[in-house]
């Protein structure tokens, strides 16, 4: 018999989930006292890893004095102004603002009506169509849902939202003529910089800056969804830097955290945030109940502070070293197909013949958690904090996992 809780991205009859009741660091622990080395680091969110008291504290402590208020007019709190200038102080784009959210779904979808906004707001309301692309995944709210580039994720859901289409993941050409084709009513492009949980796919060479000058050619506005890539996973604050491109609007949640509080947002540069400041008469009627909400940003500023603290961008770098070249012996082993990856997140794709589900179950019996997404991939997003033993045993584990019995 199912539990009360409906997972999700699961099946609703399934009942062996395994409970996990504790981490440390790089692991977990489950209800039966298993130990496993968390690749990724819980989902793609845990950078610090697990069982920071000091986060834990920060919330306590936040809890007891103001743990949640509305951030609506006529309304403001001191810690999400705190969290909102540090943020800004490292954001892909000078002269940036925040606007907060509880997830990174919430942040794509307000990431795609603000780029609508503001074209609106400049006198161009022509401008609604998104494009975004193949094997992107930007959330499961429906305006993230529609842009999917994942089709199962996109199935039996009915009408989506409009005026929003996709092109194929690397073909610049497909996107210039499709941005050719529809003219002046383009609103935005939206791309992941590193595609995640399709697969984990680093842009060709060259493909982002192309895009900007695309953008910049038909006036549209440049979303990056760095829900993944943000807050030091690629070796950089965020993918924007780390491939020198400039965004306009880009999505964050996950690593803001690491999962300590849920929180999201969406930073909010010039070209976007003139035209929405630029008639004061002008409300913006969007926002969440928890936007800014004060438990989730001290729990924010307290991972940023760790991650400064302890040189969590920077190691990053070694992490994925040390990863990629594990997985990259590997391929050339032949024990698994191909490898991808970028900073500290990488996958393998296996050979056809392999089931990258059960390489999943195989590796957690052995005490390692992966991921399986899609026909053929496993992928890999370890806690930034490590030990290079613990990334041996991942890989050590997919050597076993992928081989046939």
């Amino acid at each position: 018999m199912p539990s009360a809780f409906l997972h999700p991205f699961a099946k609703p009859t399934r009942e062996d989930f395994r409970s996990i009741v504790r981490g440390s660091g790089a692991t977990v622990t489950d209800s039966e006292g298993r130990e496993y080395i968390d690749g990724m680091a819980a989902l793609w969110y845990c950078a610090v890893g697990h069982g920071r008291t000091e986060i834990a504290d920060a919330i306590g402590r936040q809890a007891a004095t103001l743990a949640g208020y509305s951030t609506f007019d006529p309304f403001t709190n001191e810690v999400v102004e705190e969290l909102a200038a540090r943020l800004v102080s490292i954001a892909p784009m000078a002269d940036s603002r925040v606007f907060f959210t509880s997830s990174g779904s919430e942040a794509v979808d307000t990431a795609m009506k603000l780029a609508r906004l503001a074209h609106v707001q400049a006198g161009h309301p022509e401008k609604t169509l998104i494009i975004s692309r193949q094997r992107g995944y930007h959330g499961t709210a429906y305006g993230g849902t529609s842009a999917q580039g994942i089709p199962p994720n996109r199935e039996g859901y009915g009408p989506l939202v409009g005026d929003v289409v996709q092109v194929p993941a690397d073909d610049i050409e497909a996107l210039a003529t499709a941005m050719s084709h529809h003219g002046q009513t383009i609103a935005a492009v939206l791309v992941e910089p590193v595609q995640g949980a399709g697969g984990v796919f680093p842009p060709t060479e060259g493909y982002l800056e192309s895009v900007r000058r695309l953008c910049d050619q038909h006036g549209a506005f440049l979303i990056y969804d760095e829900v993944i890539s943000g807050f030091g996973r690629l070796g950089h604050w965020f993918a924007a830097h780390r491939f020198g491109v400039r965004p306009d609007l880009v999505t964050f949640a996950k690593a803001v955290t690491s999962g300590y509080q849920p929180l999201g947002g969406v930073f909010v540069g010039p070209a976007v945030r003139g035209p929405l400041e630029a008639d004061p008469n002008f409300f913006l009627r969007t926002g969440f109940t928890y936007s800014g909400h004060p438990t989730a940003c001290r729990a924010a500023i307290v991972n940023l502070d760790i991650i400064e603290r302890e040189g969590l961008v920077e190691r990053a770098r070694h992490v994925g070293a040390r990863l990629s070249a594990g997985l990259r012996a590997l391929a050339d082993d032949g024990v698994v197909d191909a490898v991808r990856g970028d900073g500290a997140v990488w996958a393998v794709a296996q050979h056809s013949h392999v089931d990258p589900t059960g390489v999943r179950d195989r590796m957690l019996d052995m005490g390692v958690i992966t991921r399986a997404v899609g026909t053929d991939t496993n992928t890999f997003c370890p806690p930034l904090v490590i030990a290079d033993a613990q990334v041996d045993r991942i890989i050590d584990a997919l050597a076993t996992a992928s081989r046939p019995s």
